[in-house]
């Protein structure tokens, strides 16, 4: 399998040299040879001189608009080569970068950059409606910080192990391809109904001992169960070890990278981890246009973002 191609910062830079650059780059991604008004989805659009207040005006609805309308740029103040920069940060980082990092990279408050980083996330969450066949890996996990590293004040005395933290389920097919998401806990209606959401009926489905899968044969799938705890973690090519290797890069991006997600957030960060593993043999350039065309419809605001 040949390497995806990469491009260096130097080269990034050297592609988009300036703000003109950037913006014929993002209409290019969502909009092709031809501008669409993100109000009334119009072609019937022409150029404003001099782009001012926006770059087209619509004839049909007579409003202006930017390729920024109607998608998750919109009201951002930032030049469009710092949310280029930021995607190609987001992308070239596997374990992630942190909004202190992203802020200075920038030239940005590290509120900004928080917030920025969080509304590129947000175009990744959605999944493919198509449910996963063959064999897959499920497994569970759970994310967040140990009682005993909290302040007194954050503690639960509410005992050990996952006490405190969100769980995360996830699911990895033959092709390598990942899907986690943040899940309300690990009982058995929980994990079957997630199981059901992703893996096609009749699929089969490997898993370790834990008592949420018990219900999986019944459900119409056939299931594998390696038993951990007696030294099995391989029977006849049947392993969870694809899965548990994701977990173990999500979890070296928590404690090594970004030190905290918050519960409420959480699941964007599960999503990032996720979507980067899924295009890890997309080149550098693909990526970001895989972004830019997901953007489109997408809205969130930062009273939405902290309040949600």
């Amino acid at each position: 399998m040949s390497k995806p191609e990469t491009l260096s910062t130097f080269q990034f830079f050297q592609k988009f040299p300036d703000e003109e650059a950037a913006r014929k780059f993002f209409e290019a991604k969502r909009w092709a040879d031809e501008p669409v008004c993100g109000h009334c989805g119009s072609v019937n659009v022409v150029e404003v001189k001099d782009h001012k207040p926006m770059p087209y005006r619509c004839r049909d609805c007579r409003k202006h608009f930017s390729v920024r309308t109607g998608t998750v740029l919109a009201e951002s103040r930032l030049p469009l080569i710092k949310w280029l920069l930021a995607i190609y940060m987001l992308t070239s980082a596997r374990k992630g970068i942190p909004s202190t990092q992203m802020a200075r990279e920038l030239g940005v408050t590290q509120k900004t950059a928080w917030f920025l980083a969080q509304r590129i996330r947000e175009t990744w969450l959605k999944d493919r409606d198509d449910h996963m066949d063959g064999q897959m890996q499920v497994d569970e996990t759970y994310v967040g910080g140990r009682e005993k590293n909290k302040h007194s004040s954050k503690k639960l005395r509410a005992g050990r192990g996952a006490v405190g933290k969100t769980a995360v389920a996830g699911v990895r097919d033959q092709n390598g391809q990942v899907r986690a998401v943040v899940v309300e806990n690990t009982k058995a209606a929980t994990l079957e109904k997630f199981v059901r959401e992703h893996c096609k009926t009749g699929a089969i489905i490997v898993t370790d001992t834990h008592g949420g899968y018990i219900g999986l044969e019944a459900a119409g799938y056939r299931h594998i169960r390696i038993n951990h705890s007696v030294g099995e973690y391989v029977r006849d090519m049947a392993h969870t070890n694809g899965i548990e290797s994701f977990w173990s890069l999500l979890k070296r991006g928590y404690i090594g990278i970004y030190h905290y997600m918050s519960a409420k957030h959480l699941h964007r960060y599960v999503k990032e981890f996720s979507f980067r593993h899924n295009t890890a043999q997309v080149g550098t350039m693909d990526f970001i246009g895989m972004t830019i065309e997901r953007m489109a419809d997408k809205r969130l605001t930062y009273k939405g973002l902290i309040n949600g």
